[in-house]
């Protein structure tokens, strides 16, 4: 190559292509930024989450309870509507059912509309009501330190932290909630919390009819699920209070590094869905390490347990699963999906081969994976990944609980939680525009 071809190379590469990328990728962000602010479905799905949260608390048409998983993900669009202080009293509730170890039950209910399947709890400062929890589950203390801060966040109301339940403040009730983990959830081969084997972030374990009781079926395990809820949850309590902040700064740097060290298949690029403390409750032909985990995942992304390149190709490979299953939107909870008989609930099978938690698709999650990916910069995947959530919405005019592959609408159809994850998700997606 003469010099004059290589100095002209050199310009060619240095000057000419970067200025060719900068105006190829200016007009994509262009084009990007007039589909958001042209897109009328965000604004009408707002429209319709506000008002199906304008109408109550609990969590759906379903259910009479206000659960405080469900909860702690609408919560936000209920303060940003004024109706701030029936969060509040709403959270102090569940502290009024706290146990002396800092248990924090599932939900509550007014006692005239208890379902009597379940295993109720009492207190004496709130006459009236009933409280129970799904004892396979590990996530409703975190969810209520969870949504404790995103109430002063969206309120600024601080003063709820030195409110007294019973004479103990909320901020030591938040903290006890956090040490019950510690203390009955908390495996030391692992340094992880554990609950019983459910499918990703559900409520139903294999060896029973139900399945949300521990009970001699039960199979314990540590999840990605559980244990990115308690990382966020130490975050949003050490956001709120210095209380106690080196042991808890400690204790999530303990549980993050462990996550990925027991957890994380780095060569799959993928969560591990069960490391089980005895054994598993499933036949040895079951290869479980190949199911991806698509909720914990997106809470694994929000406690920030995975890096922006782990974050896309997560994206990618969530895109690929809905394809092989011939699924709707990254909503789908898994992928593959356990086989018809590994689980006693018929619900799980509700679609043949899979159903509910086992393959249901749950806009409930997978808007917060597209919050994320609007977080970590990825406006463009985000705003793919949302459209088909929106048109479905739309479409059968509800928020329903989830999707069979084939769009049609399942479970509860005033579903709060999915209101309030999509008002989050599109609230994150707009601010591509400010």
């Amino acid at each position: 190559m003469n010099k004059y071809r290589m100095v002209t190379c050199k310009y060619f590469l240095t000057t000419v292509l970067p200025v060719c990328l900068m105006l190829f990728v200016g007009c994509q962000n262009r084009e990007l930024s007039k589909q958001i602010a042209d897109d009328k479905r965000l604004e009408t799905v707002v429209s319709k989450a506000e008002g199906l949260v304008a109408t109550g608390l609990n969590a759906g048409g379903h259910y009479n309870e206000i659960w405080i998983r469900d909860l702690n993900t609408f919560l936000e669009l209920a303060c940003d509507m004024g109706r701030a202080q029936e969060i509040r009293e709403a959270l102090l509730m569940f502290f009024h059912f706290q146990k002396e170890d800092g248990d924090i039950p599932d939900g509550y209910v007014p006692a005239e509309k208890a379902h009597e399947s379940y295993d109720y709890r009492y207190s004496d400062s709130a006459p009236g009501f009933m409280a129970h929890k799904n004892t396979v589950e590990t996530d409703q203390e975190t969810s209520l330190v969870q949504a404790v801060a995103k109430y002063i966040s969206a309120s600024g109301d601080t003063t709820i932290l030195q409110e007294k339940v019973n004479g103990v403040s909320v901020v030591s009730r938040m903290e006890n909630a956090m040490y019950y983990l510690l203390n009955h959830r908390y495996s030391d081969k692992y340094g992880l919390l554990w609950g019983a084997t459910t499918i990703d972030w559900g409520d139903v374990q294999p060896g029973h009819e139900w399945g949300v009781f521990l009970d001699s079926t039960s199979h314990l395990c540590v999840d990605i699920y559980d244990n990115a809820m308690f990382i966020i949850a130490i975050r949003d309590f050490m956001s709120i209070t210095t209380h106690n902040k080196e042991f808890w700064s400690e204790t999530c740097n303990t549980i993050s590094t462990n996550v990925r060290t027991h957890l994380w298949d780095g060569k799959h690029q993928k969560f591990i869905p069960h490391l089980y403390l005895d054994e598993s409750p499933f036949p040895g032909e079951l290869n479980e390490s190949e199911i991806y985990y698509h909720g914990g995942t997106a809470v694994a992304i929000e406690a920030g347990l995975l890096s922006k390149k782990e974050v896309l190709r997560a994206y990618e490979k969530m895109k690929e699963n809905v394809q092989k299953a011939g699924a709707q939107s990254i909503g789908l909870t898994i992928y593959p999906f356990y086989p018809v008989g590994y689980f006693k609930n018929p619900i799980l099978y509700e679609c043949g081969d899979y159903g509910y938690q086992n393959g249901g698709d749950w806009t409930w999650f997978g808007a917060r994976m597209v919050k994320q990916l609007a977080r970590n910069g990825f406006y463009a995947e985000a705003y793919e990944a949302i459209s088909p959530m929106l048109d479905r919405t739309i479409a059968h005019d509800g928020f329903y609980e989830w999707w069979s592959h084939a769009g049609e609408p399942s479970g509860s159809g005033a579903y709060r939680g999915t209101a309030g994850v999509l008002w989050s998700a599109i609230k994150a997606i707009k601010e591509y525009n400010q």
